[in-house]
């Protein structure tokens, strides 16, 4: 049998392996694939779980319980051969091993795009996963709590102040549901009031949202505006060093929470790691039949979909003539491909890729949105409902639409959740504290030394 090995377990690569469990016959060929965590996150999702809208477990489809002929390995790509067929696998307890191949598919999309500003590193943290999604979510509703605390000055403001630096969907989306999970939260907190929270939104440029018309990004610009969130416009963040935001503009900042949005980049763990074909902006070259290669010359038993690759547009509406990174694309591309391997494997013709857009739609907190598809804009609550609605459609597995679906349910009738956990990223730090006090030897008074203390305990 054909020995097919996928890279990268996202849109691109579960649906790429979902559809070949259909089309490819038992003794055709061997699919695996391989990824660094055994599930994939649907991204469009993470905004709702910022917001406590969507349990965070729902918004992921675990692989081996959809993929039962799909071989999985759990394990990162360190580098891919293609000379030799053979990728290098690193896995979590540290061994590595090479794994063959006949053909390849790369689906690695892509990672938070990052920029040499000081202090990024060590303060600010990205939405691109479901873990990230979570921590920003429970350091909210712990700097909220936290603030209850402490009496008005400027401790008490730096834990309400939250920065966003990106404004595209990812930003606004962020910015829109973080507003409204603090103004539900407030309401069980009658030490703070509203304006003491502040939220803030840095965008390089002199509009957000570029995928839609200047007249609906001037609309979402008075909504926020109204819900007392300052978005910057022609603002870049130049430091973030020792927990101080400092702006182009001059403005300095102090915030608890810093959410960077400002786009992503193809995966540089494969296309730095690899022999295929890379384009000057760090793409894997793709032709519009989705082979890896140029026009005039395709690399053989390589394929390519999603965000990782640089796939001409043929309807005309890419950026640079290439397909926009997002979910949309993505999925498509992958029901293609999984089509097309399909084909000339036995022994067919490739079909190229063509998708026109079908429109760009965004939450702006609970029950606002904005959609627009060509002339067509719709605002406000039929918005949000059509947001909801397309993504409950989109997000793959039956399973998985019901229990969002009665999340949602659950939402409607008991209200949004506004539970936050803490100590997640030191759950030990409690049971060591335990043990130091079940030692009477090793007390503070004979010690000296303070027993630890959790981090959950600890100020912001």
């Amino acid at each position: 049998m054909r020995k097919i090995l996928i890279i990268g377990g996202g849109y691109a690569g579960f649906y790429t392996a979902w559809r070949l469990e259909k089309y490819l016959r038992p003794d055709e060929a061997q699919v695996t694939m391989v990824d660094p965590v055994p599930y994939m996150t649907y991204q469009p999702f993470l905004p709702e779980v910022l917001a406590g809208s969507i349990e965070a477990r729902h918004s992921v489809i675990v692989h081996r319980r959809h993929l039962r002929k799909t071989r999985l390995i759990t394990a990162k790509v360190t580098y891919l051969n293609h000379a030799t067929k053979t990728a290098t696998l690193n896995f979590p307890d540290g061994h590595q091993s090479q794994e063959t191949y006949d053909v390849v598919v790369v689906t690695s999309g892509a990672v938070t795009r990052s920029f040499p500003v000081p202090g990024i590193t060590d303060r600010a943290i990205g939405v691109k996963n479901i873990e990230e999604a979570v921590f920003i979510r429970d350091t909210l509703l712990r700097n909220i709590d936290t603030a209850a605390a402490l009496p008005p000055g400027p401790a008490r403001e730096k834990l309400l102040t939250v920065v966003i630096v990106g404004g595209g969907y990812a930003g606004i989306e962020t910015l829109g549901e973080l507003r409204a999970l603090a103004t539900a939260t407030l309401s069980d907190y009658p030490e703070l009031s509203l304006p003491e929270t502040h939220f803030h939104l840095i965008q390089a440029t002199n509009r957000i949202l570029p995928e839609v018309s200047e007249r609906t990004s001037q609309w979402v610009l008075r909504q926020f505006a109204a819900r007392r969130a300052q978005i910057h416009l022609n603002s870049q963040l130049t430091s973030a060093a020792d927990g101080l935001i400092s702006l182009s503009t001059g403005e300095t900042l102090e915030a608890g929470l810093l959410i960077w949005t400002a786009g992503v980049i193809a995966n540089p763990a494969i296309t730095r790691n690899t022999d295929l074909p890379i384009d000057e902006r760090g793409r894997v070259k793709a032709r519009s039949d989705l082979r890896v290669g140029t026009p005039d010359a395709p690399v053989r038993d390589a394929w390519v979909a999603g965000d990782i690759a640089a796939i001409p547009d043929l309807s005309g509406g890419g950026v640079g003539g290439f397909t926009v990174p997002n979910a949309q694309h993505a999925i498509r591309q992958a029901k293609l491909l999984a089509r097309n391997i399909r084909d000339t494997l036995r022994g067919g013709e490739a079909r190229e890729y063509f998708h026109h857009n079908l429109g760009a739609v965004a939450t702006l907190g609970l029950g606002t949105g904005v959609f627009q598809s060509g002339p067509v804009v719709i605002k406000g609550y039929p918005a949000w409902v059509i947001h909801r609605g397309y993504h409950v459609l989109a997000i793959p597995t039956w399973e998985r639409k019901w229990r969002v679906l009665w999340g949602w349910w659950n939402n409607f009738w008991l209200g949004r959740d506004t539970a936050g956990l803490r100590g997640l990223e030191t759950p030990r730090a409690t049971f060591k504290e335990a043990t130091f006090y079940s030692q009477p030897t090793l007390s503070p008074e004979t010690t000296g030394i303070a027993p630890p203390i959790p981090s959950g305990h600890q100020p912001a």
